[in-house]
């Protein structure tokens, strides 16, 4: 396999990684791990179903806005902010099942300025430190190859909903993890790099002491925690799954990173088969890759 196709089978790897950790966890979301326990035993395998009702193989917002950015970037990239945004709206439109509190009040605030749709949401909420703008942010590393770029861009898609700086923190730190491992880096020395002299550097000794839930700091540290802890995709994006809580947001992070560093060839080909929307990631695969290679 030559640059061209490890660096496709490390992006492909890290949308389908989303998608699959959102699909495989969205089964559980909301439940205990005991209520999991009882239900499914151990969940393994891809059955839709939960409280949205899923097809088996069927994303929730967490892939579909990753999806939105994505395309946004492409038409874009040197400033994407609106066409980011217009996707959002589209997709907003179809209804879907699944959308974050934070998000749909941004959403609903809009009127020509993201910014200040989610600083109103923070002030109509009380807060805005959700993870979803983390859920969505893996394709602003896949598309600049400038650590710079990234950073901006990262904060600049976190902002346009969710006005809690440390949201975009979140998301600054993902991405230059995930940049680490589009350059090859081992996944757990690209991690310890990152968490050195931030809020979480107590992860490398420590496991969290918080629910799974949709705290943007708590989702974090489990991403953190599982990431560190696994030894295959399908462990990491398993782990997610049964932990319940924001099981499908955490597993589609996780799976994120997780694709991007064992590749699309290291997902078990039983998860990446049944997702539905395999056509949409295929595509941006490919452009996001040649959008980077543009820019090199």
């Amino acid at each position: 396999m030559g640059d061209y196709g490890r660096l496709l089978n490390r992006i492909k790897g890290g949308l389908y990684g989303v998608a699959v950790g959102d699909a495989l966890g969205g089964t559980t979301e909301f439940m205990t791990p005991h209520e999991i326990k009882e239900k499914h035993g151990y969940l393994t395998e891809i059955i839709g179903g939960g409280v949205w009702r899923l097809e088996p193989g069927e994303v929730t917002d967490d892939t579909m806005m990753t999806l939105c950015v994505a395309e946004g970037l492409l038409v874009n990239p040197d400033d994407p902010r609106e066409a980011i945004g217009t996707r959002f709206i589209e997709w907003y439109g179809t209804k879907p099942k699944d959308i974050g509190n934070i998000i749909r009040q941004s959403l609903r605030n809009y009127e020509g300025d993201w910014f200040e749709a989610a600083f109103l949401a923070h002030m109509d909420l009380g807060q805005s430190a959700g993870n979803g703008s983390l859920m969505r942010c893996l394709p602003v590393a896949m598309a600049y190859t400038d650590l710079k770029d990234i950073e901006r861009i990262s904060r600049m898609q976190s902002k346009m909903t969710h006005y809690d700086e440390r949201s975009g923190e979140a998301c600054v730190l993902y991405n230059r993890i995930a940049y680490r491992l589009l350059h090859g880096e081992p996944l757990a020395d690209a991690v310890r790099r990152e968490l050195q002299g931030t809020m979480y550097e107590d992860l490398l000794h420590s496991e969290p002491n918080c629910e799974p839930g949709g705290f943007v700091v708590h989702t974090f540290r489990w991403v953190i925690h599982l990431v560190l802890h696994s030894s295959s995709f399908g462990e990491i994006v398993q782990k997610a799954a049964n932990l319940g809580g924001d099981s499908d947001t955490i597993g589609a992070i996780a799976g994120g990173l997780a694709g991007v560093y064992y590749g699309y060839d290291g997902i078990p080909a039983e998860y990446a088969e049944a997702i539905l929307v395999k056509e949409r990631l295929e595509t941006a695969a490919v452009r996001l890759l040649e959008l980077r290679l543009s820019r090199m």
